[in-house]
């Protein structure tokens, strides 16, 4: 199996139980806030990557958990997958609808949590999630849901961002300004190798684990930044929450980060952000 190296503790405290209820209903908040479809439409190489790694056939079933607008959904579709896109934030399904509909693509929506799907046991032969279910807050009740809807001998396919690539490290900056709620492991972890092998290890024939970058180009680091502080709800919740001074903190550091990875040497921003593809045979 090969992973991202990682040192991130992936399991909960056992002396501090975060409330998910409370902790889900801000996250619906939080991505309610902005227009997440505006970041997320530029992430559409990874669904259709994660397809392929996957060698999807026509005619299979999909279940696209935490969907988003569609990336995975949309891409699934395009090879003549029989598929159902869910969320549950439904002004996210229907930006993905709104694109369905553009192609002429055929996606059952469905509003759904991803900690409780309302699917039976063992129904879809693909259960994907680009950069979805890694944000839900009780990470052992969702990787359990998409065990249980795949069939024996299906596929579940993930992206994750790593804790040391690009993403993860904006994860840690946002942090330190914002701490997470008490006791809840950071989304990043579903990016490393031990917590796949806690949560999955156990219960599947293989896991396939490949490092991967998705590369963040833009006008300029600025330009990412503010999109990124407009658009994508946890920064537009961290900055909301800021005073003027640590909000213009945050920004620089920010900037510095962005700068320290930048590849580009013309004032535009090229910056690689490490994700974990992970193909499991059920």
């Amino acid at each position: 199996m090969t992973t991202a190296s990682s040192t991130s503790k992936t399991t909960i405290t056992d002396t501090v139980r975060p409330d998910y209820t409370a902790i889900k209903t801000k996250q619906q908040a939080t991505w309610n806030t902005g227009d997440y479809g505006r970041v997320g439409v530029t992430l559409q190489i990874t669904g259709e990557q994660l397809c392929e790694s996957m060698d999807m056939r026509s005619g299979q079933s999909v279940l696209d958990v935490a969907g988003g607008n569609g990336n995975v959904s949309l891409a699934a579709a395009r090879r003549f997958c029989r598929v159902v896109s869910t969320d549950y934030v439904p002004s996210l399904l229907a930006q993905s609808r709104t694109r369905a509909d553009a192609d002429g693509l055929a996606i059952d929506y469905q509003e759904a949590d991803a900690e409780d799907l309302p699917f039976s046991n063992a129904v879809f032969d693909n259960v994907v999630s680009t950069f979805g279910v890694m944000f839900a807050p009780d990470q052992a009740q969702a990787a359990a849901e998409l065990l249980r809807v795949c069939k024996p001998g299906g596929k579940i396919g993930l992206a994750n961002w790593t804790p040391t690539g690009f993403i993860g490290q904006i994860f840690k900056t946002v942090g330190g300004y914002v701490p997470p709620p008490p006791g809840l492991n950071s989304p990043a972890a579903w990016g490393t190798e031990p917590f796949l092998q806690e949560h999955f290890g156990t219960q599947v024939e293989n896991i396939r684990a490949t490092p991967r970058q998705y590369i963040f180009r833009y006008h300029s680091p600025a330009h990412w930044l503010d999109l990124f502080r407009s658009y994508y709800g946890p920064l537009v919740k961290a900055f909301e929450f800021l005073d003027e001074a640590s909000g213009e903190s945050l920004g620089q550091d920010i900037l510095r980060l962005i700068g320290n990875l930048n590849q580009a040497t013309d004032g535009t921003m090229v910056v690689p952000s490490e994700y974990l593809e992970i193909v499991i045979d059920r």
